[in-house]
């Protein structure tokens, strides 16, 4: 199964960039969330709003992108598709990742400001609007560089090939 291309196989405008912020900032307002982060499916950092964190964010989207992935994995194996959210609750800290067109991860970081029934709700809407968002910065992408190839792989067909 051939996924859609991640962050790495396009470019983001200006306008791009300052739109997809403007939307998570409304997201960290209305959900009292502290941190949101776009991940690629590929691992790279797209975005950070909100208070940045203090670890390696690098990392971080690696890692959460591969624990996406090793979900998807799980999914299929009980007879789901996908799982497109994830659920990590910690003693102080929690987040909630979320499919975006299935291309980017949305990492929502948050802690007993606010509840995960609030976060949820309000990841719905946003995951919907970034969605279309990097839809339409996709299709430019591609019109204007028709014959350009991903400098990454994608994880998933990778991991898909693994467990055949």
């Amino acid at each position: 199964m051939r996924m859609p291309l991640g962050a790495s196989s396009w470019s983001f405008t200006e306008e791009d960039h300052a739109a997809l912020n403007q939307v998570l900032q409304r997201f960290l307002f209305d959900s009292n969330t502290r941190c949101a982060l776009l991940v690629d499916r590929s691992g790279q950092l797209v975005t950070v709003a909100g208070d940045r964190p203090t670890f390696d964010v690098a990392a971080f989207a690696s890692l959460t992108a591969a624990d996406f992935s090793a979900n998807a994995q799980l999914a299929r194996l009980i007879g789901e598709t996908d799982f497109n959210t994830l659920f990590h609750q910690g003693e102080k800290e929690s987040m909630l990742l979320g499919d975006v067109a299935r291309r980017v991860i949305l990492v929502a970081l948050f802690d007993n400001r606010t509840t995960l029934g609030l976060v949820r709700l309000k990841m719905r809407g946003i995951v919907d609007e970034l969605g279309r968002l990097i839809e339409r910065s996709l299709q430019r992408s591609q019109e204007s560089n028709p014959q350009r190839e991903p400098l990454l792989g994608d994880v998933d067909d990778e991991i898909d090939r693994l467990f055949q």
